[in-house]
C-alpha cells in the first residue's frame, strides 16, 4: 500500500476559524469586495505574511481573481510578502524626521542589529524597516513599532529600544498601550479588538499646543449667530462660497481697472473702445 504523501501547508488551504472570520469581516460592508483590506491584515495576523493560500482565500470568498488580490497586497506597504518578525520596528526617514536624526537612527539599528532595509533579525525577533511619514512630525524623528509611536529617539533609545523587545522586556509606546506582538496588531488592523485602545494618553503637549492657544486667545471655529460651531460641510461650504466671491469682486476690478487704462490710452475717457 502506498503511503499517502501529506501536502505540504502552504497548499492546503487555510485552517476552518480563520475562514469563518475573514467571512464575518464581509458582513461589514455593504459591498463584500470593501473587506479586502481589513481581510489581508487578518491573513497576516495567521500567517506572518499575505501568503497564496491567503490570497486564494480572499479571492474565493469575495468572487475575485487572485491577480487581484495579489495587485491589492503588492500596492500597500502594509502587507508583507515575507515573514516579518514579533516586532515590525519602523524608523520615519521623511524629511523632517530624518534631519531631526532619523537617518542616523536607521544606520545606527542596521549595523547594531546586523539585518538590512526590510529584513528580520536571526532570533526572527525583530524586523527593520525604514519607512514614509508617519504623520507626528510634532514628535520628530519617530519610530514605529507594530504601528505604536515611540517618540522623540535618539540613536542610544533606539538601541535600548530594540534590545528590550527581543530581551522580553515590556515596551509601551509613548502615547499608547503596551506593545504587543506585530501578528496580534494585524488582527487588531482587521477589525478585531484587544481591548486596549484606552490605554495610553491619546496625545502629548506639541499636539494640543494650537488647541491650548485657541482657548486662551478666544478663538472659535466659524459658527452660527449663538457662537455655536457649524459643522464640517457647512464651513466647508462657506469657504467655498466665500472663494467663489472673492474671485469674482478680483475679476470684475481687473476688468474694470483695464477698461480704464484702454480708455485713457485711447482718448482720455473711461470707453473701452477710445471714443467719446
Amino acid at each position: 500500500m502506498t503511503d499517502q504523501v501529506e501536502a505540504p501547508v502552504e497548499a492546503q488551504g487555510l485552517d476552518a476559524q480563520t475562514m469563518a472570520e475573514l467571512r464575518e469581516i464581509t458582513t461589514r460592508y455593504p459591498q463584500a469586495r470593501s473587506a479586502l483590506l481589513p481581510m489581508l491584515h487578518l491573513v497576516q495576523s495567521v500567517e506572518g505574511r499575505v501568503t497564496s493560500r491567503g490570497i486564494e482565500a480572499c479571492a474565493d470568498i469575495l468572487g475575485l481573481s487572485a491577480a487581484e488580490v495579489s495587485g491589492v497586497a503588492t500596492f500597500y506597504t502594509m502587507y508583507k510578502r515575507r515573514p516579518v518578525g514579533d516586532y515590525h520596528v519602523g524608523v520615519c526617514t521623511n524629511t523632517l524626521c530624518a534631519v531631526m536624526g532619523g537617518d542616523a537612527i536607521f544606520e545606527r539599528l542596521k549595523d547594531h542589529l546586523d539585518v538590512g532595509n526590510d529584513e528580520t533579525t536571526q532570533d526572527g525577533r525583530v524586523t527593520l524597516e525604514h519607512v514614509e511619514c508617519n504623520a507626528a512630525c510634532d514628535y520628530a524623528p519617530v519610530v514605529m513599532v507594530n504601528w505604536e509611536f515611540m517618540d522623540n529617539q535618539t540613536p542610544e533609545s533606539a538601541t535600548r529600544l530594540v534590545d528590550d523587545l527581543r530581551s522580553g522586556v515590556e515596551v509601551t509606546a509613548t502615547r499608547g498601550a503596551r506593545i504587543c506582538t506585530w501578528r496580534e496588531a494585524e488582527r487588531v488592523l482587521a477589525g478585531f479588538p484587544d481591548d486596549r485602545a484606552d490605554e495610553g494618553p491619546a496625545a502629548g503637549p506639541p499636539s494640543l499646543l494650537g488647541l491650548r492657544i485657541a482657548k486662551e486667545r478666544g478663538w472659535t471655529a466659524p459658527g452660527d449667530e449663538k457662537g455655536r460651531a457649524g459643522s464640517p460641510a457647512d464651513t466647508a461650504q462657506e469657504a467655498q462660497d466665500t472663494s467663489y466671491s472673492d474671485r469674482a469682486r478680483s475679476e470684475t476690478d481687473i476688468a474694470e481697472s483695464g477698461a480704464e487704462t484702454v480708455g485713457e490710452d485711447a482718448g482720455g475717457t473711461q470707453n473701452p473702445k477710445g471714443g467719446s
